[in-house]
């Protein structure tokens, strides 16, 4: 009898992931799980953060977390300069070869930061984070939702200049991000971060794997297959 014909296996195209949460919410761990098993099934990954991505976003970072008062617009003029160099010379050329982009933060870290908590206007901030990426979204956003003092606890001794703000600063990030999951539900993975690190990661590539046909082989890794 002849054979049913199978389904082509899609090709694979790029896709954008960003990790975002209030500081200490484990973004880097997630992100890095996740390439290691995106890896293991053969696809390219660009493992990027913001601010920092870049040469340049690495001075910029030195002055955003490390330098001394930048006032509340400066600060997120600044963020969305990165962003822009950091869409224009590494995001972009990724998904362009179809690799995929796993960035810690994005632009909804600065609508949380600066247009919430530094109370600049939520509008005000998205638009120009939109218009420094030509309004490139990820296709998920995975918010690991952190508390304020979790966060604190997780954070250890050394903070840079936004990790020292109060409690209340990094409350307000963190209703900030809730509400922006909120309006966008189909482009968030809303976690809770106080689970355990590899329940949060077999969540995440769950996710993936229903999203799109050509990550429907995507499995977790362990720990142990992560280089720390």
């Amino acid at each position: 009898m002849p054979q049913e014909p199978t389904s082509p296996t899609p090709e694979p195209s790029g896709l954008f992931v960003a990790f975002e949460g209030g500081d200490g919410a484990g973004k880097s761990t997630q992100s890095r799980l996740l390439g290691a098993a995106l890896e293991a099934i053969g696809r390219e990954v660009v493992l990027t953060r913001e601010p920092g991505g870049t040469e340049l976003g690495a001075q910029i970072r030195q002055v955003l977390l490390h330098g001394d008062h930048v006032a509340p617009r400066a600060e997120a003029l600044l963020f969305a300069a990165d962003r822009a160099h950091h869409v224009a010379t590494v995001v972009r050329p990724a998904l362009e070869r179809r690799a995929v982009v796993l960035t810690d933060r994005y632009m909804d870290s600065s609508i949380a930061y600066q247009g919430v908590a530094r109370a600049l206007s939520h509008d005000d901030v998205r638009d120009i984070s939109r218009w420094a990426v030509e309004d490139l979204l990820p296709e998920l956003t995975v918010l690991l939702d952190v508390t304020a003092a979790e966060g604190r606890a997780r954070r250890g001794g050394v903070h840079d200049r936004l990790e020292r703000e109060d409690d209340a600063f990094h409350e307000a990030v963190r209703q900030g991000y809730r509400q922006l999951a909120e309006r966008d539900p189909a482009r968030y993975l809303v976690l809770d971060a106080g689970r355990d690190p590899m329940d949060l990661h077999r969540a995440v590539c769950r996710a993936l794997a229903g999203r799109s046909p050509d990550l429907r082989m995507l499995v977790p890794v362990s720990h142990q297959d992560v280089v720390r």
